[in-house]
């Protein structure tokens, strides 16, 4: 009997501290349920690329009914931008090459890769493995924000510009665009550079031939001659 009673004294006990706890859960509770409600809220507010948009509503559409496709699938459509610089000075101060690269950054949003000699060429004191250039390839969304300020800001503040030449086509399907000065873009500050430097801009895409692969990008308002 002694025991009993002791056993029902210790459960009194532990009830106070088992309503602690439910006290706690119920706090708790809203809490979890305000973070469960304002994840999806994070997600939905990630916006695709104002071009990205432009591509699905209007362009999709378009060249469906200029080319018969039967499927939004045939449409063609970018699938990467490559941006190529060379810097042969490099071969004499490496910090030329950083400052290269760090305006290859700017103007990307991302970090560049390193290019590398393929082979020794003596005329030019260039050895192999020797580091003359860098490159990026942007895909997705930030490729289409990329082209976005290319097509909008970049190649109107070019110096006598009277549009692309749409010879500049490989035949398959990608287009090739040289820039002389890195400074057209706005992320580039003037006072802040230590030299011009010039670029070649590769836009990839799925389009079979030429014909297609232009009106893909005039589609996005590429200002081509003619």
């Amino acid at each position: 009997m002694a025991k009993a009673k002791e056993d029902t004294a210790k459960a009194r006990e532990d009830k106070p501290e088992a309503k602690e706890d439910t006290a706690k859960a119920k706090k708790a509770a809203p809490a979890k349920a305000a973070s469960a409600k304002s994840a999806p809220q994070k997600a939905a507010s990630v916006q695709p690329a104002r071009l990205q948009q432009h591509f699905r509503v209007a362009v999709v559409p378009a060249l469906m009914k200029q080319f018969g496709y039967k499927t939004a699938m045939q449409v063609p459509r970018i699938d990467k931008i490559v941006l190529n610089m060379g810097v042969g000075e490099a071969v004499n101060d490496k910090k030329i090459l950083d400052n290269a690269v760090g305006d290859m950054t700017r103007i990307t949003g991302q970090k560049p890769v390193v290019t590398k000699a393929k082979k020794s060429i003596a005329g030019f004191k260039i050895r192999k493995d020797y580091p003359i250039g860098c490159k990026v390839t942007l895909r997705r969304g930030r490729m289409y924000e990329f082209l976005d300020r290319l097509v909008s800001v970049a190649i109107p503040r070019i110096r006598d510009f009277r549009g692309i030449p749409a010879r500049s086509f490989d035949g398959r399907g990608n287009f090739n665009l040289g820039v002389k000065e890195q400074i057209i873009f706005p992320e580039i500050e003037y006072d802040k550079i230590d030299a011009l430097r010039g670029l070649n801009i590769t836009i990839t895409t799925t389009a079979k031939t030429d014909e297609e692969a232009r009106a893909l990008l005039a589609a996005f308002k590429f200002p081509f001659k003619n």
